[in-house]
Formats: C-alpha cells, sequence, structure tokens
C-alpha cells in the first residue's frame, strides 16, 4: 500500500542520520528527579538557538498541551479556544481552573475582550487550514500549537507564527512529525518556562525521554532546519495533488499539505476502495470531526514522488463516477 496518511511530512522518519543518531539509555526517573541528561538539555539548546528563548521538552504532543493549558491560567481568567483545536488542547483546558469561551474556527472578530489567553493552531490538524495570527487581539497570552508546521513551514521550518512574522508568547511543536522522530516542545519565555517545570503535572509526574528519543530529536531538528529544499518539494507534490483533486471534482479544505477530501456519510466507503487501490488512507468519522463532514484526511510527504502523487489520484478517480 501507498502511504497517504502519515504525519512524516518530510521524510525523515526513514532517514539513516536520525536511525544512528539513537544512542544511549533509558532515563529511569522524571527529569527532577534523576531522568536529567544532557542529550534533553542540548536539544533544549538547539530548540532556544532556532526560537531565540528557552525551551522545555516533553515526551509528546499531548503531554506538553496538558501542562500548558492546565498551568498558563488562574480561576477566573478566560481563555479563548478555537472551536477545532486538538483533543489535547481541549484536555488541558478542562484540568485548567480558568473560564473557557469557545471560539467558532478562526474568527478572531469573536474572541473575547477580557480573554486572558487566545489558544490556536498554526496548521489545523484536520482542516489543513491556518488562522492570520495579526488579525487576534492582542490578549495577555496567545499560545500556537505549530504541531503540523514545525518543520515544514516557515523559514527555517519555525512554523505559521514565522511565516507571519508573528512570535507568540507560548509556542508548540513536535518532533514526531516533521523531524521524524518523537516527543515535543514549548518555547516560551523564562518565566512561562519556570513555571511549567514546576507545576506542570504532565512534565513532573512522568519519566523522561529515553535518550535515543531525545538524540533522535535533535538529529532531525538540525537536518529539518536546514531543509529548505524538502519543504519546496513537499510545496510541490502538496500543489499537484491538490490541483489533481480539483481537476477530479473532488471538494478539499485547506492550502496546504493536510489535505481532506470531504466524502460525507461514503466515507469509510471511500476509504475501503482506496485501499483496494493500493493507497492507504483511513476515513476521518465522528466524533473526530462534525457529522456531515466525514472525510479522507490526506497528508503529502516530501518523500511522496511525482508519479506516487498520480497514483493517489488514480485511486480517487473521478468525483462523478464516484456519485
Amino acid at each position: 500500500l501507498l502511504l497517504a496518511c502519515s504525519n512524516d511530512y518530510l521524510g525523515l522518519a526513514s532517514d539513516t542520520r536520525i536511525q544512528e543518531a539513537a544512542r544511549g539509555t533509558g532515563a529511569g526517573s522524571s527529569r527532577l528527579i534523576a531522568g536529567d541528561r544532557p542529550a534533553h538539555r542540548a536539544l533544549e539548546e538547539a530548540l532556544a538557538d532556532l526560537y531565540g528563548r528557552p525551551a522545555l521538552t516533553f515526551v509528546s504532543g499531548y503531554q506538553a498541551n496538558l501542562a500548558v493549558f492546565s498551568t498558563a491560567c488562574e480561576a477566573g481568567q478566560l481563555i479563548a479556544s478555537d472551536e477545532l483545536n486538538h483533543a489535547s488542547i481541549i484536555d488541558g483546558l478542562r484540568l485548567s481552573r480558568a473560564k473557557k469561551q469557545i471560539v467558532p474556527h478562526l474568527r478572531p472578530d469573536a474572541v473575547a475582550e477580557e480573554a486572558d489567553l487566545i489558544a490556536v493552531e498554526g496548521l489545523f490538524s484536520m482542516d489543513g487550514d491556518c488562522p492570520t495570527l495579526v488579525d487576534y487581539p492582542r490578549a495577555p497570552l496567545m499560545a500556537l500549537d505549530e504541531a503540523h508546521a514545525f518543520g515544514a513551514l516557515g523559514p527555517e521550518g519555525r512554523g505559521v507564527g514565522a511565516m507571519q512574522s508573528y512570535q507568540p508568547d507560548i509556542l508548540i511543536g513536535t518532533f514526531g512529525k516533521a523531524c521524524g522522530a518523537s516527543g515535543a516542545f514549548v518555547s516560551a519565555p523564562q518565566t512561562f518556562i519556570d513555571l511549567l517545570i514546576n507545576r506542570g503535572r504532565s512534565f513532573i509526574y512522568t519519566t523522561a525521554a529515553p535518550e535515543p528519543v531525545a538524540q533522535m530529536a535533535l538529529a532531525g531538528l538540525k537536518i529539518m532546519r536546514g531543509a529548505d529544499d524538502l519543504r519546496e518539494t513537499l510545496a510541490q507534490r502538496t500543489q499537484q495533488l491538490r490541483r489533481g483533486l480539483q481537476q477530479l471534482g473532488w471538494e478539499t479544505l485547506g492550502a496546504h499539505h493536510i489535505v481532506p477530501v470531504l466524502a460525507g456519510e461514503r466515507a469509510m466507503e471511500l476509504g475501503e476502495r482506496l485501499i483496494q487501490r493500493g493507497v492507504l488512507a483511513p476515513a476521518i468519522r465522528y466524533p473526530t470531526v462534525a457529522l456531515g463532514q466525514e472525510r479522507i484526511r490526506l497528508t503529502v510527504s516530501a518523500a511522496h514522488s511525482h508519479e506516487q502523487i498520480d497514483r493517489i489520484l488514480d485511486a480517487f478517480g473521478d468525483h462523478t463516477q464516484w456519485t
């Protein structure tokens, strides 16, 4: 099967340089007890060099968002969160004692004036679209989850914020997508990093990432930073796929390397047809997406060849024949 649903956006997950970087042992402890290793600190130093401010690494993006959104605000404060934010953001908000405003998708004009924190994704994981960050009101804090943009978009792969010349107060990114490894990080001023170290329960009460994983993330980060050629290839393959789907009559969302193809109640049937034609891209169903918005979520990789994109398009076929 041709893989068309992976988040390996630059094709680095199979890069031998990242595989060969995997060395060391398990951490054996949380970082605040005995699990803090030079590999973790080297990774955070590389991130600080990339973004020009401190960073803190986590075992996963889910744990990073739990820590950020459960500690950023206190009781009585207000967090404005886009209605399509990832489940990890939603769960972090649920753990917070702050009040919540669920903001209609990409509607900065709907954000409450009294919001203390605005939470939004750089590239939305299911719709493949991006916010225009400068349009959002300047709340005391802006938190931007760049999980699907980090490495793939912006100068040096720094994400949508850098692409729009916008620095959020808090930035979350992951190593398990464009970096070809695993884990996550938060980039923020030192005061907020200190808060996470002392109050972020998903950082404090978990075993640190194994050294081989941290070493792989560091190798992936270094490669990703200078991979303008891979980002250009990714953009070209994305344009090829989107243009081809449009010509075939399929309705797509977004504008970047996450390419949702709306199929409604026939999404499961379409997913099975794709498998029969040699393409793996399972249907995304309710409750992950709204009823009536069921879809095939295609994801493009720089590792996809021109011919492989054509294979994906051939598997979809003409939309008029499908209906």
